[in-house]
């Protein structure tokens, strides 16, 4: 296809959505922070990925980058299934029906997210004794095909807020031992904002001329940073620290994140919108993650068993001025709130070639809002469990070095909750429908790690 029939196919799909009934786009999420990246993180519904010493380390704590002083290259695969429900309650106004749907599954699209990692030590490119490790860790749509996953809409029928189709995901950066038992770590997290301008004269047919296409995409950056102390190192050396020993702490910050698009339009019709023409400005956001702050602590109990308890705290109250500044979902007036995240989970080191692992969360979720009009979110209160295993091959065949293969499941059970689905629509009296939403999501993910 030409950039000439691109334009035009793109000005006549816009004049025409111009015409027709409004339609804008909407959905929240992100893979790292709904899921979890690798194996450990989904089986552990994230209750020991502050204390991975994988790659997925440099997206919860880079710090922890430095307990293996191994490099390794992780490839992964993730697939996540939604049966959402929403059942009718009917219209409580009266004003007429309710919407009419094909059952109670809501049509929430699979997650299916192909993981690519590597992490290496650069401690010899460096003149300091301290240990200096560096990570990358990327994630694409649909097995690697969707590179950019993008919706945002208003929803007649509701949609649920943190579920679907996944963006690029790209973290980069490493760990630093700073002194005997501290480790600090930091790294990037990048996201794309689009922008797009057309500007084209077109007749109601939809046929263009003198068009002008332009699209641009410009990294956001936003930091990662950890802190990790074994607190038997810190007091005792290598001596023995009697409760100490074995003892952890973490520390973490992942800045907020999302996905962006800004679409500005310029379309003339002659004989019915003559110049300078109707201009449209579309910005809006999608895969939303609030600030995380994360403490987490880790005891280990034996050489082979070890667990650990994590809070987070997800500042999801700042999507409110987000959302204002959205021109698809402004009008929802959608208030959030600040939640607390708490996560447990555990290791079991069987023997040399088999390790289980296992973990609980519980997630409230940060919606208040039972109406927000247009938009129609749903969200509702999760229960997380996971479970997982990994086995070590240590002389696999042509390799010079152990092999690890991971597999982990999480199920998440969304708790019911009601919803009044509502419209800026002046023929429309609200709330024109009550809902019920409940659903379970079931999440499956493999990995295969080279050690090197």
């Amino acid at each position: 296809m030409t950039i000439r029939k691109l334009s035009q196919f793109g000005a006549a799909a816009f004049a025409t959505s111009l015409l027709a009934a409004p339609v804008a786009w909407g959905a929240m999420g992100n893979t790292a922070s709904t899921y979890g990246l690798l194996p450990i993180d989904v089986g552990t519904a994230q209750g020991m990925s502050l204390f991975n010493t994988q790659a997925s380390a440099l997206y919860y704590n880079p710090a922890y980058l430095t307990r293996d002083p191994r490099g390794e290259m992780t490839v992964g695969l993730l697939h996540g299934e939604h049966d959402l429900r929403v059942s009718s309650n009917g219209n409580p106004s009266g004003g007429g029906a309710a919407v009419i749907r094909d059952g109670d599954k809501a049509n929430v699209s699979d997650t299916q997210q192909q993981v690519i990692a590597l992490k290496t030590d650069l401690t010899d490119m460096m003149k300091g004794e301290h240990p200096l490790y560096f990570a990358i860790i990327a994630g694409v749509e649909k097995y690697g095909e969707e590179m950019l996953a993008f919706e945002s809409q208003n929803s007649r029928e509701g949609q649920f807020m943190q579920y679907g189709r996944q963006p690029l995901f790209l973290n980069l950066g490493g760990g630093l031992e700073v002194a005997n038992g501290i480790t600090t770590g930091a790294s990037a997290h990048v996201s794309l904002r689009s922008e797009a301008t057309l500007i084209a004269s077109a007749d109601l047919a939809g046929e263009t001329q003198y068009e002008e296409l332009t699209v641009t995409a410009k990294p956001i950056i936003r930091p990662v940073l950890s802190m990790n102390m074994e607190w038997d190192k810190i007091f005792c050396g290598k001596e023995d620290c009697g409760f100490w020993t074995g003892l952890e702490t973490a520390f973490a910050f992942r800045g907020h994140t999302e996905a962006r698009t800004a679409v500005e339009s310029n379309l003339t019709i002659p004989g019915t919108v003559i110049d300078p023409g109707i201009t449209v400005l579309i910005d809006t956001i999608d895969s939303y993650q609030p600030d995380i702050f994360s403490a987490g602590l880790l005891y280990h109990f034996s050489d082979n068993f070890r667990a650990s308890v994590s809070v987070e705290q997800q500042n999801w109250k700042d999507l409110e001025d987000q959302l204002e500044r959205d021109t698809v979902k402004d009008q929802a007036n959608a208030k959030f709130k600040d939640i607390i995240v708490p996560r447990i989970g555990a290791e079991w080191t069987v023997n040399d070639h088999i390790i289980l692992f296992g973990g609980v969360a519980y997630q409230e979720s940060p919606l208040e809002s039972i109406q927000t009009p247009d938009v129609n979110y749903f969200d509702n209160d999760r229960l997380i469990v996971g479970v997982g295993s990994a086995l070590i091959i240590k002389n696999p065949p042509i390799l010079a070095y152990p092999m690890r293969l991971d597999f982990g499941y999480q199920y998440q059970q969304l708790q019911e909750r009601d919803f009044e689905l509502t419209s800026t629509n002046p023929s429309v009296t609200n709330p024109y429908e009550s809902v019920s939403t409940d659903g379970d999501v079931h999440v499956f993910s493999g990995s295969l790690t080279l050690k090197f």
